[in-house]
């Protein structure tokens, strides 16, 4: 029986200051773009956006992952408000419209999944060196991951926030918006990812103070 908790099977090692640290001491940095009706545009305005996304792909010179997130739509929150609204309405007609309002969109959630979509784009920094030796070790291992220190991170921090800049900016171009995430956003993210069925009901743990940074 394999003892212990899932993260040793992760390979994420911690979460810092906005920035994802991996357990081969690599770094990512995660940005979470705004979406675009594209089938409402001209046929004009869809070329051109096109042909904007394609100078920005011709014009990174590092790699980075695009990440299209679809989940069932989350509406507890809204359904609750409903709820509040629907007990104090003081009017009976405007209460019976409420309760009928709610009971139509509960069917309506459990009849068809309303799933939203999140687009995120992965930005890495990786530390590793080239192998020197040609031990059948080192050639498993790929490549030397020197030990991460707190003035590696830094600059490393430094160098994703450089190319997070240059991402944005080069969306903004496409007529898209990008915006870095924040620690707890991160680990809200990271966390859904890993508990769908928790996370489709609303609920999200709080985070240990220890992990915001």
């Amino acid at each position: 029986m394999i003892k212990g908790s899932t993260q040793q099977f992760l390979p994420i090692s911690q979460i810092r200051e906005g920035i994802v640290v991996l357990k081969n001491n690599a770094l990512r940095g995660v940005m979470m773009v705004s979406s675009l009706n594209f089938a409402l545009k001209s046929e004009q305005e869809q070329m051109a956006v096109i042909s904007q996304f394609q100078n920005f792909l011709n014009s990174l010179d590092f790699f980075c992952q695009i990440v299209v997130h679809s989940r069932k739509l989350n509406i507890t929150s809204y359904l609750d408000k409903i709820k509040q609204l629907e007990r104090t309405q003081q009017n009976e007609l405007l209460r019976i419209q409420t309760r009928e309002y709610r009971m139509f969109i509960e069917e309506l959630v459990k009849e068809k999944n309303i799933m939203s979509k999140s687009f995120y784009i992965i930005v890495p920094y990786s530390f590793a060196q080239p192998q020197v030796k040609t031990s059948f070790k080192s050639l498993l291992k790929g490549e030397i991951t020197p030990p991460l220190t707190e003035e590696m991170f830094q600059r490393g921090k430094q160098q994703i926030w450089q190319r997070m800049e240059f991402v944005a900016a080069g969306l903004r171009g496409c007529g898209l918006r990008a915006v870095p995430l924040t620690t707890p956003e991160l680990i809200e993210l990271f966390w859904s990812l890993y508990h769908p069925q928790q996370a489709e009901v609303g609920y999200y743990p709080e985070p240990p103070p220890e992990l915001i940074r």
